[in-house]
């Protein structure tokens, strides 16, 4: 594997990092389609989780098989695939090597009523299981949000010294939270800028709307042009030590194709580095989802 100039600069922003985590890193950016670019696609399946296998599967049953994730995120040429343990492991000899791997090692569930993750996996397990990274959600603004902070700070030691790398979901919900402050532009920012804190090497936030939720930031925001999403998400990834650090946007429910191309080149156009996105790929039929990730792909190629 020769590394590009421009994953060499990347990496270059790491600079506490071990070979061991670098190489990984590398692994990630250099996989798939847009391997050299800078630029990721990540498919995540943690919906099961999340939202039970119903919703999450049955609008494409052949997608409750985990092989089906591996092959699709493969066959799509995409840069990683992560999931939880058992994902994983159902796939792990059947595809090792094939696609660098994000072990997702806690979730919640549409059980429980506290805005709160249990932990689902171990760094061993990563190791294990050949991954290139652990996963790890925190909820800025939870009652439980220390709780997830100080989890997170213990695993993302032993990973980094084990030599793998840490992706942080950062999805600001709790109690003083409503629905529209969960995507708040200043919300939005805040939640990238914990996670780089917290040593992140790749964050995972939503895509910011242009609600300003916080009355204490709103003079700050006075004179930050948050008018289209590519100027927000501009500013989020300023927000990651102005643009050292890997911002990827998720993709949400599922939506119309147009409006998913429309977001993906204002991502592209902000500077975010990717889109990690699970349901609008997985519940569409298998050809269907593989010609919009090779249009998503070609967006940020810049050939469409």
């Amino acid at each position: 594997m020769q590394i590009t100039q421009r994953v060499k600069k990347i990496l270059s922003h790491y600079e506490s990092d071990n070979p061991g985590t670098k190489a990984n890193l590398a692994r990630i950016l250099m996989a798939g389609k847009l391997g050299g670019t800078g630029r990721l696609v990540i498919l995540p399946v943690d919906q099961g989780f999340e939202h039970g296998p119903a919703r999450s599967f049955a609008p494409n049953p052949a997608a409750y098989d985990p092989h089906y994730h591996f092959k699709l995120a493969i066959d799509a040429g995409l840069s990683a695939y992560a999931a939880p343990l058992g994902m994983i492991e159902a796939g792990a000899d059947s595809f090792a090597g094939a696609i660098p791997t994000i072990l997702k090692v806690n979730s919640s569930n549409s059980l429980a009523t506290d805005k709160n993750q249990g932990l689902t996996g171990s760094v061993n397990d990563a190791l294990r299981l050949g991954c290139s990274a652990i996963g790890f959600t925190i909820y800025p603004g939870s009652e439980f949000a220390f709780d997830l902070i100080e989890e997170i700070r213990e695993y993302a030691e032993e990973a980094k010294a084990a030599g793998l790398a840490v992706v942080i979901w950062s999805y600001p919900r709790g109690p003083e939270l409503d629905k529209a402050a969960e995507t708040a532009f200043d919300i939005c920012a805040y939640a990238a800028h914990m996670a780089a804190l917290l040593g992140a090497h790749i964050i995972k936030v939503k895509p910011p709307t242009g609600v300003i939720s916080l009355a204490a930031a709103k003079p700050s925001y006075a004179n930050i042009d948050g008018s289209t999403l590519a100027k927000r998400v501009e500013h989020v990834v300023q927000a990651c030590f102005a643009g050292k650090r890997i911002v990827v946007f998720s993709g949400g429910e599922a939506k119309g194709l147009d409006g998913l191309y429309d977001e993906v080149r204002a991502l592209r156009d902000g500077g975010a580095n990717g889109s990690i996105i699970g349901r609008n790929t997985f519940q569409r039929p298998r050809d269907e989802a593989l010609a919009m990730l090779a249009q998503i792909i070609a967006i940020y190629q810049g050939k469409a």
